[in-house]
């Protein structure tokens, strides 16, 4: 019986041990740091549709309107593999007398580009009737994930300026860092409105390419660090 109380009695203070020594006792300071920047969107993903209409008794024919594209695309200097076919479809002339009225066809296609001046430029080169509506679809920076770590970095290292004057404030000094938490991404997408060329409006305004915003991505970066204090 008394052996089997002292190796219980032993077992307790081995584990009364391991606890003490699992208590962390050192004086510590948890703050966090905070990088950003903005950028301007050097990869754009446009859609372009482009319709056949009839101009008298004439069809301007999906074709036409096609070939104006590209020239226009390659007069800017986009590499043709930029540009893509998205889609196609068709529908009726209702608004013709005819027995048998025509189809009219519609193609979108979707342009990459790294300047919206470029676009601009394109638009100048199309029949504003053939164009059906254009928006932006999507946009990014080329160089983000680089730009990601950077901004994490300096984060980092406004974590550790502001653990440094505050632990100092108080006569301390700081020490390593103890944990680290990295509080994810925040990209900021810019919002661009959709901007449409109405053939309605193409009689009267067909010099005038539309206006469009020209906005930036804005990155945010949060790490959160624990230091010593010696």
């Amino acid at each position: 019986m008394k052996k089997l109380i002292a190796i219980a009695l032993v077992a307790f203070l081995g584990l009364s041990s391991a606890m003490a020594q699992q208590i962390d006792l050192r004086r510590k300071i948890s703050v966090s740091g905070n990088a950003e920047t903005e950028v301007t969107p050097d990869i754009i993903y446009i859609g372009i549709s482009l319709k056949e209409y009839l101009n008298g008794k004439k069809k301007v024919e999906i074709t036409e309107l096609e070939k104006q594209l590209y020239a226009a695309v390659q007069k800017a200097g986009i590499a043709k593999e930029n540009l893509t076919v998205s889609n196609l479809s068709s529908w009726n002339d209702n608004t013709s007398k005819k027995k048998n009225p025509d189809f009219l066809a519609s193609k979108q296609y979707r342009l990459k580009v790294n300047d919206l001046n470029k676009f601009n430029a394109i638009l100048d080169e199309l029949d504003a009737k053939g164009i059906a509506n254009t928006n932006i679809e999507n946009y990014s920076y080329s160089k983000i994930e680089s730009l990601k770590k950077d901004l994490k970095i300096k984060a980092l290292l406004a974590a550790k300026e502001k653990a440094t004057y505050m632990v100092e404030a108080l006569n301390g000094k700081l020490g390593a860092a103890i944990e680290i938490q990295d509080g994810g991404d925040n990209i900021i997408q810019p919002v661009y409105r959709n901007f449409m060329v109405q053939s309605a409006m193409a009689e009267t305004s067909a010099d005038t390419a539309p206006e469009i915003d020209f906005k930036k991505i804005k990155l945010n970066f949060t790490v959160n660090v624990v230091f010593e204090i010696k």
